[in-house]
């Protein structure tokens, strides 16, 4: 009974820890995911592993934001935007994070296991990024490059399910993933800087300086060329054009609202990034309906 009301009190809290009350990132690793799933199966995935990938990419990405906040919990006080975390508040110790990472990590790869051995192996991987990801900006500037790869990692994770291979087509969309990321996450990192540079955290944001948006706009038009030839390689038609498309327009939207140089111009350039991968799937999933 004891454990039932703990539980039951500390739940919405546990929320705010796993970011289950803001979604974003979730789409932002779901979008890519699943377009690796339809470039596989060229036409929908098999169901069973549409729902595997799904509540995968939820429980993952619930993972990185516990071990995420258990890495910072000692500068993120000092940070305007996490000031009110729950590891910095102290109404969640480390040791309940550490439980609740696991439980989360140990769910995700109970799914893996009902997918391939080459699948499996991948996920090795993957949880190896997930968990040094949130470490990355005390020892370099490029963080948001292992995060890229961290998330866009389910992309060859979802090829090998649906087909046991990795063709080149995988690794073209996994770059483009890599690159989407990396630009989306500086408009993020933007967001901080000020922070991140008195308390002594690397970003891509405060490497790149005055020429932040110069180098997320390279990295955008990296994302989609990239996709470009993977639409060649797979022969594919008019529909992901248009996503593909939309996608560009939304990279430019982004671009403009980010010249207004303050916190909330960046992130709602961030968080537009949502609308550009999903646009992106939209074409896909409409070319091979």
């Amino acid at each position: 009974m004891y454990l039932l009301a703990f539980i039951r009190q500390q739940w919405p809290h546990y929320i705010q820890l796993m970011r289950l009350n803001r979604p974003i990132g979730t789409y932002l690793l779901l979008w890519p995911t699943l377009w690796g799933l339809w470039l596989a199966a060229e036409g929908w995935p098999s169901l069973h592993l549409l729902i595997i990938f799904t509540v995968g990419v939820v429980l993952m990405r619930a993972a990185g934001c516990v071990i995420n906040d258990f890495a910072d919990r000692n500068f993120d006080g000092d940070v305007k935007r996490t000031v009110n975390r729950p590891l910095v508040t102290g109404i969640i110790v480390a040791k309940e994070a550490w439980v609740l990472f696991i439980i989360l990590i140990v769910l995700a790869f109970g799914l893996v296991l009902l997918t391939n051995l080459l699948t499996i192996a991948l996920s090795c991987v993957g949880l190896v990024l997930a968990a040094c990801y949130p470490f990355m900006k005390r020892y370099t500037h490029w963080p948001q490059a292992v995060l890229g790869i961290a998330f866009a990692w389910a992309i060859p994770m979802a090829y090998s399910a649906q087909t046991n291979s990795l063709p080149t087509d995988a690794w073209l969309t996994f770059g483009a993933a890599i690159f989407m990321s990396i630009a989306y996450d500086t408009f993020y990192a933007m967001i901080d800087r000020e922070d991140d540079i008195k308390i002594g955290i690397r970003s891509t944001a405060i490497l790149f300086g005055s020429r932040d948006l110069l180098w997320i706009g390279i990295f955008q038009s990296l994302c989609l060329v990239l996709l470009l030839v993977v639409a060649v390689i797979k022969q594919l038609g008019p529909w992901f054009y248009a996503g593909w498309a939309i996608m560009l327009g939304s990279f430019i939207y982004q671009n403009q609202i980010a010249l207004r140089r303050d916190r909330e111009a960046y992130f709602n350039a961030f968080h537009n990034n949502h609308w550009s991968a999903l646009a992106l799937l939209v074409g896909l999933v409409i070319n091979y309906a």
